[in-house]
């Protein structure tokens, strides 16, 4: 089955806008047990996209594919411009560094401070030992990390340790630090999951504004029906291994959400 195709946006000297990314029968079974049977959808570039589906239901694995981290068992996935499933392990590298990602937990370092950390992400462009802490970092790196800690509300604790930051501070630091990659595609696992509520929707917050400002593309795992309705402009329901759901944000409810969810668990 091919992928969707998306209406094409006119711009100014060109006729069609290309999917930012684009699957097509992505399928990966672990043990002989099917987690992906064949999902296809195709995005297009500058909006945030919803995943939501059950625990279990294989959102994660599919976030994982999508760059390789989990080899798929089989399809296709085409993403900025690169069909991915068909790069070598060096080109990989180099896509995965356009690629930001945004995991549950922070895989920060603890015992070093909130600016090391961040320059830690200019890794994706740069290599050696001026990229391990920021007092060994040229003075570019240093002015580029505490500008992406500004644009996350840290810049005054640049210098603090990691391990003194509550978990929301934490998850903007590991947010700053995907800035550095200067990334043109955001996924993101459940970002929100382990925050309070009104951090969680800061967090939420600042991913949506990378996608109106920035003209990012993002894709985002969220359990919590509020903000998936909130911050995104397209939702993307995953049920029994393929997409379910697949419709604007607008005009969507959390009663048909929760259907959706009822329908998946009765089936």
């Amino acid at each position: 089955m091919n992928a969707p195709v998306l209406p094409s946006r006119a711009l100014a000297g060109s006729t069609t806008v290309e999917p930012v990314l684009a699957v097509s029968g992505l399928a990966k079974s672990f043990s002989g047990h099917d987690i992906l049977r064949g999902v296809d959808f195709a995005l297009a570039p500058g909006q945030s996209t919803a995943l939501i589906g059950a625990n279990g239901s294989g959102k994660s694995t599919l976030l994982r594919c999508l760059v390789r981290l989990v080899e798929p068992t089989s399809g296709q996935v085409r993403m900025l411009g690169q069909e991915v499933d068909k790069l070598s392990p060096a080109a990989l590298r180099r896509f995965r560094a356009r690629v930001g990602i945004v995991w549950q937990r922070h895989n920060l370092v603890p015992r070093l401070s909130v600016l090391s950390n961040v320059v830690h992400g200019v890794q994706a462009r740069m290599s050696g030992p001026r990229t391990w802490a920021q007092f060994l970092a040229p003075a570019p790196v240093r002015s580029e990390a505490m500008a992406c800690l500004a644009r996350v509300g840290l810049a005054d604790r640049a210098l603090a340790r990691v391990d003194s930051l509550s978990g929301g501070q934490q998850q903007r630091v590991a947010i700053a630090r995907m800035l550095m990659q200067r990334p043109e595609f955001i996924l993101a696992d459940e970002p929100d999951a382990s925050l309070d509520p009104q951090t969680g929707q800061e967090v939420m917050e600042l991913l949506l504004n990378l996608v109106r400002q920035d003209g990012l593309s993002l894709l985002v795992i969220s359990h919590r029906l509020e903000h998936t309705l909130a911050y995104s402009d397209r939702i993307l329901g995953l049920a029994q291994g393929r997409i379910a759901l697949d419709r604007p944000t607008p005009g969507t409810d959390a009663a048909l959400l929760r259907r959706f969810f009822d329908h998946e668990i009765a089936a």
